[in-house]
């Protein structure tokens, strides 16, 4: 009998051990999460729109590089937050200087602007598939966004943030209500193949990123270092950032699939509204409705982590109280950045005669530019001995994050040769 009770003690210690692992890594969870959810935003959904409607499932072998990439890059973030609890811009102009992280703050408040006027268009766009005009969904959504970051805490923040990647289940949905051949899907996530033309290398570019933005590891560094998240928990928020790269990818690809298996083949549209009316005909009203929730909750969650993003990344910069847990007279820069970032976006968006596409694609080509920079930073930072020490990063990691720096920086240089080509009159076409 004592052996029978020594070994039921045993498993009961194991599942609680198990439980304790579980909750642990649920009171973790969040600022990867998030942040790799961010990026498919509504510039995000536009781009796999168009990527399954142009090229069909072409391209579907880059979705695999591309979480190796990011969460690469996630990880990085994650654990520089861990170990300094610092945000990233923070750890900038420690090393680099004040005139260097002025700069990347000048370019990544005008892009971040720029992208929250794109999050509020594809909220009012989404909603205008349900008969709601702009002019109401606008001011509606700008209004719940601020009183939330202004009167919640960082947690109840971080719940509602989880409550709605949820939403993004809906674009699961409807490339199961497509009907694709999932043996050719299959075969095109590992077979690479890539047409040279300007218009596929492009969309490459985009790809890139779109997928792996700034403003998401800005905001993943920061919301770690807020959240006060230990070295003895890095291996769990590792996982976090590397699940959350993971999970922005999955969607990306059923994105890619339901647009191809549909447009592809029935129409030429390629914005997100017109891919989500698109379904209706083709493949059921469900499916429209489906695709028009999820570009609704995605907007709504990018035009919230922006702001937010924007105000961290500021305040750190220049040594200024920030956090969402803080209260407004003891960080007035990060709340009126806040504000300012949110109401600009919400103001733009309404203008009329405003060209949406142009500044999708404006602040799309910003967050690009700038992303090598910001990814040099990040490599330089994460291999200090003296601000990481046991945890600085290793040769294998370094050989993955150097080359995904070379890939971003040869994709910009493909995107200023075509620009600085179309501007000469050289047709790329």
């Amino acid at each position: 009998m004592g052996r029978v009770a020594t070994r039921q003690f045993l498993r009961l210690r194991g599942r609680f051990r198990g439980r304790r692992g579980l909750l642990a890594f649920l009171a973790v969870m969040g600022p990867g999460l998030i942040a790799g959810i961010a990026g498919n935003d509504a510039g995000g959904i536009t781009t796999y729109s168009f990527l399954g409607a142009r090229t069909g499932l072409t391209l579907l072998w880059l979705f695999p590089v591309t979480i190796v990439i990011l969460a690469v890059v996630q990880e990085m973030a994650a654990r520089l937050g861990v170990v300094t609890g610092q945000g990233l811009s923070d750890l900038i102009r420690d090393r680099f200087g004040v005139r260097w992280t002025a700069f990347a703050m000048v370019v990544l408040l005008v892009a971040n602007v720029a992208n929250t006027v794109a999050e509020f268009s594809g909220a009012a766009a989404a909603l205008e598939i349900f008969g709601v005009p702009r002019w109401l969904t606008v001011p509606v959504v700008g209004a719940a966004i601020w009183a939330l970051v202004i009167y919640a805490s960082y947690r109840t923040i971080e719940r509602v943030f989880l409550s709605v990647t949820l939403v993004f289940l809906a674009y699961i949905v409807t490339a199961f209500l497509a009907h694709p051949d999932w043996g050719l899907v299959a075969h095109s996530l590992v077979t690479p193949n890539l047409p040279l033309d300007a218009t596929t290398l492009l969309l490459v570019v985009a790809l890139v990123g779109t997928t792996i933005t700034p403003y998401m590891q800005f905001y993943l560094q920061s919301a770690v270092a807020e959240k006060g998240i230990g070295e003895e928990e890095l291996g769990l928020e590792r996982v976090d950032a590397v699940g959350g790269a993971v999970w922005t990818n999955v969607i990306a690809v059923f994105i890619v699939v339901a647009t191809a298996a549909t447009i592809h083949v029935a129409s030429g549209n390629f914005s997100a509204t017109d891919a989500a009316r698109a379904f209706g005909p083709v493949a059921g009203d469900l499916a429209e409705a489906l695709f028009a929730v999820g570009l609704f909750g995605a907007s709504v969650l990018a035009a919230t982590i922006l702001p937010i993003s924007t105000a961290y990344v500021i305040c750190e910069a220049f040594g200024w109280e920030s956090g969402v847990d803080k209260r407004l007279r003891d960080a007035p820069s990060f709340f009126f950045i806040y504000t300012f970032v949110l109401v600009a976006g919400a103001v733009i968006v309404l203008l009329p005669g405003l060209d949406l596409f142009a500044v999708i694609l404006a602040s799309q080509n910003l967050q690009g530019l700038l992303l090598p920079i910001v990814l040099i930073f990040m490599v330089v930072l994460v291999n200090d001995e003296r601000l990481m020490g046991r945890h600085r990063n290793g040769p294998r990691l370094n050989v993955l994050a150097w080359v995904s720096v070379g890939l971003v920086v040869l994709l910009d240089l493909v995107l200023l040769g075509v620009t600085l080509l179309g501007a000469l009159g050289i047709s790329v076409g």
